[in-house]
């Protein structure tokens, strides 16, 4: 069976205008996608509601602003009851830019064009490739490639959701309780319920309870090394390791970077990274960090993952890195980019629930479980506000839990704007979690909320508290301050283990820490900024230092 090819709709009155989109539309795209051509908004927003109704994937929809029965803008914004994830192009005028640029928030447009996009090769095909891309990475078919099939609340299947969704690997997942079409898979392939969760690749090799390590291995995802000796290795694909695999691969090095989990480390989970530079409609997490992993392997990096490094030794000046699973990578030169990951909440319930609507992060793949449901967010940072935003799109109701009064000591300015203005998303200042309930998932929260503790059921709880740098496997090697973060450059020369430890003539580079030829960049790093731009940045910087210790 074929799924049926994903459709771009292009929207005009014009006649002229009409003809020369879909003209171009035709000429780039009618290989993958099947064009069609509406001459109205009334017309358009009929045609979406049948393509819906035959569940037709919509991929994009090419809209001009000014049509006198139903503005661009204004299908735009009803066609996302219908098709949540379809990409949204609104084709303007000069005259039309400032409401342009307004309905990138209040209809949440993902581009806007200028008329005419002559030559389309520079103008239209670039950004419309891109849209078109990130929706085939997001969008689930509905038959072949990879099908999940588990139960709703196991821990294990939430784990594997998440990892094929970090490496923006399309799959379908089918609920065992309540899905007849998993009942009848999973006997097909001659199994039971006790295998679950199971994996139907796209051969239609199924893999009870698979390992991520194991259900990489299916996907063709890389982890074993194939050198000996590399001149520099990056630990951790966040932001930072990978500009850092960008810049050294880029720049001649044999760069190797390793990653325990998923590209994008804690930004690789956010729904909406809105204040990145260059994406003024925004993007996810996944998107930025996928871009930044194929870039990096065109460029010559080899990735490795999911492999975890269990020990870091130096011998006769060179790095031997000690995976998990015993093998051993040397090097000349490391970058530790291990980031953070968010502290537990420390109250009953919590390790019994995790993963069973417990989560800590933004977990995305259980938004669609949420439908209709109320969900609580714990903390008050951006993670938590670009979480709060994207559940608001499926529950019912969005509770953020703070300790403080308001959000604007932790939050973005935009992000604080657009919860106000999003009605099922509720603040509740002076508040925190005491405890959660519930049998095999969670079923309700007790929130303390200005010293009443009230009962509350609850679909989902996210947690987005603190931050913990990922260097307990460091400690016997590299100096950390008193919470565990990486000392580098000025601030290892002010420590007062410095003198004993470091026996360079020189001082430290500015992203070294205490062992030459070893640096570290990104949320690790003590001092460093919790900013996607900033990561970024000293992840470029890092190799510019590493090409100095290499020249020594």
């Amino acid at each position: 069976m074929a799924a049926k090819k994903p459709i771009i709709l292009a929207v005009d009155d014009d006649p002229q205008v009409l003809a020369a989109i879909a003209r171009d539309l035709r000429q780039e795209f009618s290989q993958e996608y099947r064009i069609v051509r509406v001459n109205s908004g009334p017309e358009a927003l009929t045609t979406i509601k049948e393509l819906s109704a035959n569940e037709e994937p919509l991929a994009l929809i090419v809209a001009d602003q000014r049509m006198p029965e139903l503005e661009g803008v204004e299908l735009l914004t009803a066609s996302r009851q219908y098709f949540p994830h379809a990409k949204r192009v609104l084709l303007t005028a000069y005259a039309d830019t400032e409401a342009a640029v307004r309905a990138i928030n209040s209809a949440r447009i993902d581009h806007y064009l200028m008329k005419p996009w002559d030559p389309p090769e520079n103008l239209l095909y670039p950004t419309l490739q891109d849209l078109l891309n990130a929706w085939q990475a997001a969008h689930k078919p509905k038959f072949d490639g990879v099908r999940l099939i588990g139960f709703q609340w196991s821990p294990l299947s939430h784990e594997l959701k998440d990892f094929l969704s970090g490496y923006m690997v399309g799959y379908q997942w089918l609920d065992y309780e309540t899905n007849p079409e998993a009942q009848a898979l999973v006997q097909a392939k001659g199994f039971e319920s006790a295998d679950l969760p199971l994996v139907i690749c796209a051969d239609g090799t199924a893999v009870p309870k698979p390992t991520k390590a194991v259900l990489a291995q299916h996907l063709g995802i890389n982890s074993t090394a194939s050198q000996e000796m590399y001149d520099v290795v990056v630990v951790g694909a966040g932001p930072s390791g990978l500009a850092a695999a960008v810049y050294g691969a880029s720049e001649g090095l044999k760069t190797l970077i390793i990653e325990r989990q998923t590209p994008g480390g804690q930004a690789g989970t956010s729904s909406r990274i809105e204040n990145y530079l260059g994406f003024p409609t925004g993007l996810s997490g996944a998107e930025l960090a996928h871009r930044a992993w194929t870039q990096a392997v065109r460029l010559g990096a080899e990735f490795l993952a999911p492999q975890e490094v269990a020990s870091l030794c130096v011998q006769d000046g060179y790095k031997v890195l000690t995976l998990s699973d015993g093998s051993e990578i040397s090097t000349k030169a490391v970058v530790l980019t291990t980031g953070v990951s968010y502290r537990t909440l420390d109250v009953p319930g919590m390790d019994r629930l995790s993963g069973a609507g417990v989560y800590y992060g933004a977990a995305r793949t259980e938004a669609r479980s949420c439908d209709e449901q109320d969900v609580y967010i714990v903390g008050g940072g951006n993670s938590a506000g670009q979480a709060a935003m994207y559940l608001a799109t499926y529950a019912r109701k969005v509770f953020i839990v703070i300790r403080g009064a308001n959000l604007a000591a932790s939050m973005s300015a935009y992000l604080i704007e657009q919860i106000r203005d999003t009605p099922n998303i509720e603040l509740l200042p002076f508040s925190q979690i005491k405890e959660v309930c519930g049998q095999d998932h969670l079923e309700a929260v007790m929130v303390d909320i200005n010293g009443t503790v009230e009962k509350r059921p609850a679909r989902a709880l996210f947690v987005f508290i603190g931050a913990k740098p990922s260097t307990e496997w460091l400690l016997d090697q590299v100096i950390c301050d008193g919470k565990g973060f990486l000392l580098t450059g000025r601030d290892l020369v002010t420590d007062a283990r410095y003198a004993s430890i470091w026996k360079k003539e020189r001082e430290p580079y500015l992203l070294e820490t205490c062992v030459p030829g070893i640096f570290a960049a990104g949320d690790s790093r003590s001092g460093a900024m919790a900013r996607v731009a900033s990561a970024v940045g000293e992840g470029s910087m890092a190799i510019k230092f590493v090409h100095q210790y290499l020249d020594e």
